[in-house]
């Protein structure tokens, strides 16, 4: 019996705290989700860092998803809508926004990441259906494209996302009532703790200003106090880039802008980087029995970079099949385009 009331209080625990853990996640209820970057994770023996990279250009393939995911959490709280312009990537903060360029047709539209994805291997980004339809490659399924971040917009919704969620912690706080010290049996005089160390602690142009919220009729006392102490929730609308604000978050518009395209036609997989020519040959020289190899040189950020490169190749299909190959010989092969 003691066993049996053990397991069950146990189970009991357990319960309570999954609910603790699912209210968290969801941005005190929100939907606004929180800024996010995250700890290094591995998908499938792949190993991904995320960072804040506000330089980042990268051009790959692209693909869409959007069935089965309408009305879940993304990875940074938001709820996911198919309908809107938002992206997952799997190492960008979380929210940012990039213009992402259809590198066949020009296309281009801005979209919000907020989700981490893809993981299927030679994709860069997995963009929602609406993005896909704009972009025009909701049939096909995937796409060439040029993915560029932008920066001051992103650190602009990023630095709302974050004064957001300090806000809604103090109003919550605010909102809930101190626990009673009824009943309580009585307590001696707690120790004082140790002095603690001290520690010492990035304009947009034009747009509309934000609107002005409505007053609710009648509010409760406790809620206009919370509203006079907390933190106003910044409007996180970058007004650079055109779009909405939704329950606290910015959504960019559904606007296609057509981009004058050079290059961009060539499909490679690029099976490794190296510092070290001789690195590179090696490798090269390996990779010959697969396919046509390369080395290309690039300076990437003051570093002198050696490319080993198969291809090209006509499709991302034959692209796929012969990534699939290249990882046989080298776990960092991916697919890019030029």
């Amino acid at each position: 019996m003691r066993l049996h009331l053990l397991l069950t209080f146990a189970l009991i625990c357990s319960l309570a705290a999954c609910s603790t853990a699912e209210k968290r996640t969801g941005g005190y209820g929100t939907g606004a989700g929180e800024f996010k970057v995250g700890n290094p994770y591995s998908v499938a023996g792949e190993t991904y860092y995320p960072k804040e990279d506000y330089s980042y250009d990268e051009t790959g393939i692209a693909s869409w998803y959007g069935p089965g995911f309408d009305g879940r959490r993304t990875a940074n709280g938001e709820v996911f809508d198919p309908t809107e312009l938002t992206a997952a990537h799997p190492t960008l903060p979380m929210p940012s926004l990039v213009r992402v360029t259809n590198l066949d047709n020009g296309r281009s539209v801005v979209v919000r990441i907020n989700d981490r994805g893809p993981f299927a291997a030679g994709r860069i980004i997995d963009l929602s259906q609406r993005s896909a339809q704009l972009l025009g490659f909701e049939g096909p399924g995937t796409a060439k494209v040029r993915v560029t971040i932008l920066p001051i917009e992103s650190k602009s919704i990023a630095d709302a996302a974050r004064k957001r969620y300090r806000a809604e912690g103090v109003q919550m706080a605010e909102l809930t009532p101190p626990p009673s010290d009824e009943n309580l049996p009585p307590v001696g005089e707690a120790p004082q703790p140790a002095p603690l160390e001290k520690v010492e602690a990035v304009p947009l142009e034009g747009g509309a200003p934000p609107s002005e919220a409505q007053p609710i009729a009648n509010p409760p006392e406790n809620v206009i106090r919370a509203a006079e102490l907390a933190p106003q929730i910044p409007d996180p609308t970058p007004l650079t880039v055109p779009g909405k604000n939704v329950k606290g978050i910015f959504l960019p518009a559904p606007q296609v802008k057509q981009m004058k395209v050079t290059g961009g036609k060539r499909i490679f997989i690029q099976a490794g980087a190296f510092s070290v020519k001789e690195n590179a040959i090696r490798l090269r020289d390996k990779l010959n029995a697969i396919g046509h190899a390369t080395i290309t040189e690039a300076d990437v950020k003051g570093t002198h970079f050696y490319r080993v490169r198969v291809g090209p190749v006509s499709s991302v299909q034959e692209a796929d099949k012969l990534l699939a190959r290249v990882l046989g010989t080298s776990d960092k092969a991916r697919i890019t385009v030029e």
